[in-house]
């Protein structure tokens, strides 16, 4: 994990006692970020939260950015023009960084649109500890799901700057997973999400100990 010195001249990063390797080693798991990003209605707000569910029966420690929840008050002074968005990310990319040295998985869910600011994040929490998760969905389905009304006020002109409709999106170039949430289910996703975290060592199992893959409760002989 990157640990770079503030800009200021006065600043210098504090080393801790207690480091990262400690924390990870008390909650029995590497802590990571997981950057899940895609259109307005893909679904990653949800993903997260249910990945989050997963864990949190694996006695794992967690915590969940979710966009609105941040801009009430991390990012309340923000708007929506590029150079607010820019910095929304860079905020919740530090966040979240602190959050990585603090032992913890951290998943931020995210529209996240300008590939540049996804690098960014990535440099500054570093590769290994950074995984994108593209949550692939057609704008035809995220506006079918659009409980909020957001793509209607967009389409209508009351909305500016609305990603996927008078704002780009762009895809990610590598991302570490790409989940079609428009057609796969949320539990086929969360499992896809486990089993990379399984497969990088990140945790030792995708289920509690007391539940089979199908979900179903183990026979108590």
């Amino acid at each position: 994990m990157n640990e770079t010195p503030g800009k200021g001249t006065n600043t210098v990063w504090h080393h801790a006692t207690v480091q990262r390797k400690n924390r990870e080693q008390l909650n029995g798991h590497r802590s990571v970020a997981l950057w899940f990003t895609g259109l307005s209605g893909a679904g990653k707000s949800t993903l997260a939260h249910a990945v989050e569910e997963r864990l949190h029966a694996l006695w794992c420690r967690t915590y969940v950015f979710d966009g609105d929840n941040v801009r009430q008050g991390l990012c309340s002074d923000l708007g929506f023009t590029k150079d607010d968005r820019s910095e929304n990310i860079r905020r919740i990319g530090e966040m979240a960084r602190l959050f990585v040295d603090a032992g913890i998985i951290v998943m931020a869910a995210f529209i996240s649109p300008f590939r540049a600011d996804r690098v960014r994040v990535r440099g500054s929490i570093g590769n290994d500890d950074f995984i994108e998760i593209y949550c692939k969905c057609p704008v035809e389905i995220c506006e079918q799901r659009d409980i909020k009304g957001h793509y209607r006020r967009a389409r209508s002109g009351e909305i500016k700057e609305f990603t996927g409709i008078s704002s780009p999106y762009e895809e990610p170039v590598a991302p570490e997973l790409v989940l079609e949430t428009g057609t796969r289910s949320l539990e086929e996703c969360v499992d896809a999400v486990m089993a990379y975290l399984v497969s990088r060592g990140i945790v030792t199992r995708a289920f509690p100990e007391d539940v089979r893959r199908n979900g179903e409760q183990e026979d108590a002989g």
